[in-house]
């Protein structure tokens, strides 16, 4: 219990930071145009529906990151490149949300969960120092990928094609390496926009562990990895700050709400109606990809005929 209380302290502490450095870096940000701190910290309905909507199935398990992605692309309201930040910097606060909520209530061996964290937070720290510098094109291939992946995982647990898990609140020591590696590889790959769910519980499911322990690892490694990952991309500036504003003020809301007002909700036919539209984006991202290959290939080639 004490270790949780630690955790607990911990997070706040770290929430309390970065809220404070996101407001400092918004008042001078390079995110920003001139004079409008006032019309993004006012980011209207479109941008607070999406992060309610997302985090209210992100918290229930379909998760977040392939579903703003996709909005995004549908509705085009964020550029390709500075999807990865807007996600990180605008889910992170909700995230934290759902770790105060699945820590205090799911029973996990809490040293591991320390760990764990600390592997995911190393992961997302060095992982979002490189995304924050990718060109535009690498950066859609890459969420192209982490779609098509956030699908296919889908589908596994659609399809119960993974093991159910077993009864442990624990791994044994060498499980539990493997499983800190995975985190630390699941930490980088979040900061292009890749999910950790699904990877996470097909993970822990074929280690043997019981489901339900996955949730707190998953939130909690979430929350702190998210909090480090985020004040990069807050530093840098890569992100939209309005879009990212409107997933944290309606992304609380709904974190808050399936967590305290749902108890079940047949989700399978959502579920797959994601996975359809998910792929459609991932697709239409690699498409962009080629199309700004053939662009470049073509300025490139006229260059010299202009010179």
């Amino acid at each position: 219990m004490d270790v949780v209380r630690a955790l607990f302290v911990t997070l706040a502490a770290l929430v309390t930071i970065y809220v404070a450095r996101w407001w400092m870096a918004l008042s001078r940000s390079r995110s920003l145009p001139p004079g409008a701190l006032e019309r993004a910290a006012t980011p209207g309905l479109t941008h607070g529906a999406i992060g309610l909507i997302t985090n209210f199935f992100d918290t229930l398990g379909i998760g977040s990151f392939a579903t703003t992605t996709t909005i995004y692309k549908l509705r085009q309201l964020v550029p390709d490149e500075r999807i990865p930040g807007t996600m990180l910097v605008g889910h992170t606060l909700p995230v934290a949300a759902q770790a105060f909520a699945f820590i205090s209530v799911v029973s996990v061996d809490p040293r591991q969960l320390v760990v764990f964290i600390i592997a995911m937070m190393a992961g997302g720290w060095l992982g979002a120092g490189t995304v924050s510098c990718l060109p535009r094109r690498v950066i859609q291939v890459g969420m192209a990928a982490a779609l098509l992946l956030a699908g296919l995982f889908m589908t596994m647990g659609l399809l119960r094609l993974y093991p159910t898990g077993g009864d442990a609140l624990s791994l044994t020591p060498p499980r539990l390496i493997v499983a800190l590696v995975a985190n630390f590889v699941l930490g980088a790959l979040v900061t292009l926009g890749i999910g950790s769910y699904g990877p996470s519980l097909v993970l822990f499911s074929l280690l043997g562990m019981e489901p339900r322990a996955a949730f707190p690892i998953m939130m909690g490694s979430g929350a702190f990895m998210g909090l480090v990952a985020a004040m990069r991309f807050v530093s840098s500036g890569r992100y939209s700050a309005r879009a990212a504003l409107g997933l944290t003020l309606g992304g609380i809301p709904g974190v808050l709400i399936a967590v305290w007002l749902v108890r079940s909700l047949p989700l399978d036919i959502v579920r797959w109606g994601v996975i359809v539209v998910v792929l459609y984006t991932a697709v239409t991202l690699i498409r962009s990809a080629v199309d700004e290959r053939r662009t470049l290939a073509a300025a490139r080639a006229a260059a010299p005929m202009g010179a």
